[in-house]
């Protein structure tokens, strides 16, 4: 009976060989070409599959673009997070968590944009749709965490303020005002609004 651990831990390998090779052709494809022009198939010939198996891990294009920018994704706010901690100024802090993210989510504009309304739009019963909205909350935590740091901000409710904060900086985003822009310019747009929140 000692086997069975084995075989199933080989099989687990495989499995996420296999998702290890979806995400970083579903990755590539996407960045080089946009979401809208590549197809499933076409992932899966890249990533060595077989179209069915990539349908195991993601069973839209939609939800495939979720797994490739959740990894994105959860490392801009890791390193945000990181860098946000060696900031003294509230309004600093908060932008060293949000400039990563910005940045992550305009490699491919069109791509970032999609990715943004699948979180607002998608079905959250989905497990890459969920991870994203977890994403989201963390974020909302990480600032919320550093705006109590401030007494004069904690009977507005930090919790609430890290809320449009989210928000402000997902309208940026999606914005066809803000296509044009570079990082940095969208990037000033988004602290220049929440400077005029906080009142800093």
């Amino acid at each position: 009976m000692q086997p069975a651990p084995q075989t199933l831990g080989r099989r687990e390998r495989n499995k996420q060989e296999k998702l290890d090779r979806i995400t970083a052709a579903a990755r590539e494809l996407f960045t080089q070409y946009g979401v809208d022009e590549v197809t499933t198939q076409q992932v899966a010939e890249k990533a060595d599959v077989g179209s069915g198996t990539v349908f195991l891990y993601a069973k839209t294009k939609a939800e495939l673009l979720l797994l490739v920018h959740n990894v994105k994704y959860a490392g801009a706010l890791t390193s945000g997070v990181e860098a946000a901690s060696k900031e003294k100024a509230v309004l600093d802090a908060v932008m060293a968590i949000i400039r990563p993210i910005v940045e992550c989510n305009r490699v491919q504009i069109e791509n970032g944009r999609t990715y943004l309304k699948e979180i607002v739009f998608g079905d959250p019963a989905e497990p890459h749709h969920a991870e994203a909205l977890s994403l989201t909350m963390r974020t909302e935590e990480a600032i919320a965490e550093i705006l109590g740091g401030d007494q004069k901000l904690v009977p507005r409710d930090p919790a609430k303020l890290a809320r449009i904060i989210s928000s402000i900086m997902f309208i940026s985003m999606t914005s066809s005002a803000t296509i044009g822009l570079t990082d940095a310019q969208v990037g000033d747009e988004i602290r220049d609004q929440i400077n005029v929140l906080l009142g800093a």
